[in-house]
């Protein structure tokens, strides 16, 4: 049985993006990609709404080949190209999934949390989202988020995109907190139920 384990970094005062959606004024540092890779290297797939997984498709897939590019950025792409990717949208098709293509489900919205809890029950690794901001908030109002993996920025950016879209249906419970190495992030992992 997998986990469905949702990983965002957020401010402080709880933001996953600035006004207009710019995540770039988050604290992103190396601390940032360590975590992913983690956390990647531990998940069979990745789940995630239109708009994160055009926005890795246009990113991702070239890094793994660079050699200008850091290790784990290069390693978190060679992940990227080969794990199984289930999108939930109803705008996307096979056709926008470009060299994904092979590695790549798309799900109607209709159709997601019957899905998305049969993969549960039937996987060994973890499910992973990373952003798609709406889709873990709606699948964590219907139960199925396992884990909430929230990493926090030491910024304040009093406006923009709120990580939680309404209060959690279920009780979260403390589970790890660590300050991520040379880093002022600070992880705050959360069992759900």
């Amino acid at each position: 049985m997998s986990k469905l384990v949702v990983c965002n970094l957020m401010s402080l005062d709880g933001y996953i993006a600035g006004p207009g959606g710019d995540v770039m004024v988050l604290p992103l540092d190396e601390s940032f990609s360590a975590y992913n890779i983690e956390r990647l290297r531990a998940a069979d797939t990745m789940l995630v709404g239109r708009t994160t997984y055009t926005g890795f498709l246009s990113y991702w897939p070239a890094i793994a080949d660079d050699q200008n590019q850091p290790a784990v950025e290069r390693e978190i792409s060679s992940i990227n190209n080969r794990i199984d990717k289930v999108v939930v949208s109803d705008t996307l098709s096979p056709d926008d999934t470009g060299v994904w293509r092979e590695t790549t489900r798309i799900l109607r919205r209709a159709e997601a949390h019957e899905q998305i809890a049969e993969l549960k029950r039937h996987g060994e690794g973890d499910i992973l989202t990373f952003g798609s901001t709406t889709l873990w908030n709606d699948l964590l109002a219907a139960g199925l988020v396992d884990e909430l993996h929230l990493m926090v920025g030491n910024a304040a950016l009093g406006a923009g995109d709120p990580a939680f879209m309404a209060a959690s249906p279920a009780a979260l419970t403390l589970a790890e907190v660590r300050q991520l190495e040379g880093s002022d992030n600070v992880l705050l992992k959360y069992v759900v139920g």
